[in-house]
């Protein structure tokens, strides 16, 4: 897969539409190899793999520095957990499964609430469904449990005082998986595997044909 050629828009599609309860890749093999890139392109590649390949790990990396920023304030951690729900939730596997587990809480108390929490049929055109199909969460629209999370994470941030801190931890954090994605060399494994995600996206795009 030449990683050249693949957009911004195409890399946040592919880490919108991946699974997400991939784990994350061996510490062993995260701080494993590091190179200087001989050139932008080789550059603009590496970043774009490595992104890909280690995104659970970058996602673990970037909570982690929130958490130690706001150890000794617990408000700033909830904010940080509901801030790292709310990016979670863009993604369309974590969504399902989200709304599927809560969904299936609020059957067991409450079967008739359950039921209004169905989401809307998927239109359908020329016999096959929309390419661009809408994510529903407990029969409402993913934006606007995202709003909701994103609105009282930054609530919860403003009353912890801790606008300052969150800033300077996300910008340490995203500092750290730029250098990590620019330095670390992409081996046969990262390689393999964006080969066969690439397979699994053809292959579903044929099946929906």
């Amino acid at each position: 897969m030449d990683w050249g050629n693949v957009t911004a828009e195409d890399l946040i599609d592919a880490l919108r539409e991946v699974d997400w309860s991939s784990p994350p890749r061996p510490l062993s093999e995260f701080f494993s190899k590091f190179t200087v890139p001989r050139s932008s392109c080789k550059w603009n590649s590496r970043l774009k793999c490595n992104l890909y390949y280690y995104r659970t790990n970058y996602f673990l990396l970037i909570i982690f520095v929130l958490g130690l920023a706001f150890l000794r304030r617990p408000l700033a951690i909830v904010a940080a957990l509901l801030t790292a729900l709310s990016i979670a939730i863009l993604n369309d596997s974590f969504a399902g499964t989200f709304s599927e587990k809560v969904s299936r809480t609020v059957r067991q108390f409450s079967p008739h609430l359950a039921a209004k929490m169905r989401p809307p049929l998927t239109p359908v055109i020329r016999g096959r469904p929309s390419a661009k199909r809408a994510i529903f969460i407990c029969g409402r629209p993913r934006w606007v449990f995202v709003f909701i999370f994103s609105s009282v994470s930054f609530f919860l941030w403003f009353v912890s005082c801790g606008l300052l801190t969150v800033l300077w931890a996300l910008a340490f954090g995203m500092l750290a998986t730029l250098l990590h994605a620019s330095f670390r060399t992409p081996n046969l494994k990262a390689r393999l595997n964006t080969f066969r995600e690439e397979f699994r996206a053809v292959w579903r795009n044929y099946s929906e044909l």
